[in-house]
């Protein structure tokens, strides 16, 4: 059996539950997005060299998985979605308040860039927004009911911006925005 199935060879691709689409609809710009987005924190993940941030990603990657099919699959579809919830985003809600904790995490703005795993999560942020944009236009179009996807992919980006401060801070690194004798904000948002 060949991964090669021609199907989507006139422009169309099949989402969970028999529904066929289009390869532009939005729902496909979503997902793949999420694919995008799993990739990117794979990337992360092997740049990181660091164990905590190594598990936390992964468990971050298998339920991305699963938040890209619950916004693959369509209402009309005849598998159900799979379960995205408050539970989920709770959890990602604790790795902020553990993380936040970590004195000195929270100082100022930050250049992406001053080491590479840092960098790669920073990258990881900006695509985990990008999907998070394209779920809002799903939900506002009424074709995403579940709200606690929107809530967890908002929360992802800021454990994504976090963990690239960790690495830095573990390391020593100052990738401070701080420009003259007062420095920058007192501390940072992941925007």
């Amino acid at each position: 059996m060949s991964i090669a199935t021609k199907r989507g060879d006139n422009g169309t691709t099949g989402l969970p539950g028999g529904v066929r689409v289009s390869k532009t609809h939005p729902r496909v710009e979503c997902y793949g997005t999420i694919d995008e987005l799993i990739s990117q924190i794979g990337l992360a993940r092997a740049l990181a060299n660091d164990d905590e941030v190594t598990a936390l990603a992964r468990r971050i990657q298998r339920e991305l998985f699963k938040v890209g099919s619950a916004i693959g699959t369509a209402p009309e579809s005849r598998k159900p979605a799979p379960e995205i919830t408050a539970e989920m985003v709770q959890l990602l809600d604790s790795e902020v308040l553990r993380i936040e904790s970590i004195p000195g995490i929270l100082n100022d703005w930050s250049i992406p860039g001053e080491l590479t795993g840092s960098a790669a999560f920073d990258v990881a942020r900006t695509v985990c927004r990008r999907a998070e944009r394209l779920a809002v236009a799903l939900h506002e179009a009424g074709d995403l009911p579940n709200v606690h996807i929107l809530a967890y992919i908002n929360r992802l980006s800021d454990v994504l911006w976090l963990v690239g401060r960790l690495l830095e801070h573990r390391a020593g690194a100052d990738a401070a925005l701080r420009t003259g004798e007062h420095g920058g904000n007192r501390w940072s948002r992941a925007w």
